[in-house]
Formats: structure tokens, sequence, C-alpha cells
């Protein structure tokens, strides 16, 4: 079974969709850390979550699990291309209200400033919600996927209507146990803190040039329980099954205070 964030309609149910291949069964959940808690206690196998948006940047909820809440592990990635579509009833005419998540409208600034700079702006738990109050409310506009339309009845009124014609969303799959197949094109992900002194971030991510190892994305979220203390989170190319990545990883864990292995899994180009 595979969990993923619901309702039926949003991005991240045609990424469950897409990964699965329609093999098993898909699971919706309110949450994204519902869905990771139902992995960390067995009753799923796995869950598909987003983990970074290409504009909107990371997705702190997932991080801050995977770093602090669960023992869990990443075990494959899947990139979705995301397209905005401007969502009403039919028949709607007067737009007093755009109506979406907050990444997607974040994706959309740029049209609705330019289309609609008068209309207020209103947040939803997710596309699909939205979806939902303007297929009930012809003042009511959203954005959401082209699958909503069809879901809740609804009319595009602006087709592809990001801000990016580029945007996309990187999901990770979430299981209990680290994947333990090397396919040669790799990633590795790890999170660490460490001592608050000078030159402590620079001397970890040097072991990773000494070692000839190519960092693909670095990013920071606080700890939460010390001011001015982070967690770091490192992809890097390469498994952890090869013997550079492995020493090269074990000598940045040497360096820190708090180590976390996230794992390796095959890359989604």
């Amino acid at each position: 079974m595979l969990g993923y964030l619901g309702p039926a309609g949003t991005f991240s149910h045609q990424a469950a969709l897409d990964w699965s291949r329609g093999e098993g069964e898909i699971i919706e959940f309110k949450t994204i850390n519902s869905a990771v808690r139902a992995v960390d206690e067995g009753k799923i196998d796995r869950a598909i979550v987003p983990i970074e948006n290409s504009i909107e940047g990371a997705v702190n909820v997932t991080l801050d699990m995977l770093a602090f809440d669960v023992d869990l592990y990443i075990t494959g990635e899947y990139i979705l291309k995301i397209s905005q579509n401007l969502l009403a009833a039919p028949g709607a005419e007067e737009i007093k209200t755009v109506l979406s998540h907050p990444q997607a409208v974040g994706q959309c600034m740029r049209m609705l400033n330019s289309k609609y700079p008068d209309v207020n702006i209103e947040y939803a738990d997710s596309t699909a919600a939205a979806a939902k109050r303007a297929a009930a409310d012809n003042t009511v506009a959203c954005i959401g996927s082209k699958a909503l339309a069809d879901i809740y009845g609804l009319e595009i009124i602006e087709a592809d209507c990001g801000d990016d014609m580029s945007n996309s969303t990187r999901f990770v799959i979430i299981e209990k146990k680290a994947s333990t197949v090397v396919t040669g094109s790799d990633k590795s992900s790890i999170a660490f803190t460490l001592d608050n002194k000078p030159g402590s971030l620079y001397e970890a991510l040097e072991l990773f040039k000494d070692s000839g190892i190519n960092m693909t994305k670095i990013e920071s979220r606080p700890v939460k329980t010390h001011l001015g203390t982070y967690v770091f989170f490192i992809d890097i190319d390469g498994n952890i099954d090869d013997a550079d990545i492995y020493f090269a990883l074990d000598r940045v864990r040497a360096h820190t205070s708090f180590y976390k292995f996230l794992g390796s899994y095959k890359k989604n180009m």
C-alpha cells in the first residue's frame, strides 16, 4: 500500500498514480504527517510525499519529520511537472476570490497580479479543497490541476498559468527499510547538526570535495530546541554501497553532533 497526501485530484495524487503505475493500492491521507506516521507505525508499506518545489523551495514538514520524528528512509524519488490552472464553476462571471494551497498561489503570482489584481487571495489546505468550494460558489476561482476540472465540474479560465513553465515538484518514497539496490545512477541523503563554532560547516563540506563527491543540494532547518542551531540536509551523487561514499559519510558523521542517514536511491532524471 502506498500513502499519499489527498484528496483526489491533487498533484500528490497524480504523483502517486504515476509512480505506482496502477500496481498496488494507494491510500489517501489528510496530511503529510499522517501519511508518514502510517509508514512508521506499519499501517502501510510506503508513502510518496513532496519534499521540494522548484519555485517555492523545500517542503518543511517533510524535512522536519525525516530528521526529528521518525526513523524512516528515502528509497526513491519522483519528479512531477506541475501545470497550474485557474478554474471556476461554469458560467462564473465576476471572480471576487482566488483560493488554493499556499504553494499553488505562490506559483501563479505573476498571472494573478497581472490579470486579477483586485481579487481577494485566500488559502486552503489543498487544491482539491479549494476546487470543492469553487464548485459551490461562482464568485470563487481556484488554482490547481486539470484533473480537478473533471472531478468537480469546473471550467479552465487560465490554462498553464504558472509563473514558470519548468515548475516541478520532487516527491520522495518513504519506507521503513533502506533500499539496497545499486543502479549506478543513485543519490544519497543525510541530515546533521554541527557544533556552533567558526568553520564547522566548511570543514564538513570540504570532506565531500576532498573525496571528489558531488553535492547536489544543501538545505537548513532550525532544530526548534535551541535558537541559532540548525540541521543541514544534504544530497550527494552516489550510493552508500560505494566505498568512497561510505567512508566520506563516515568522516562527516565524525564531525557532527547529530547525524542521520536518510537513504540511497535511484535518481529520477
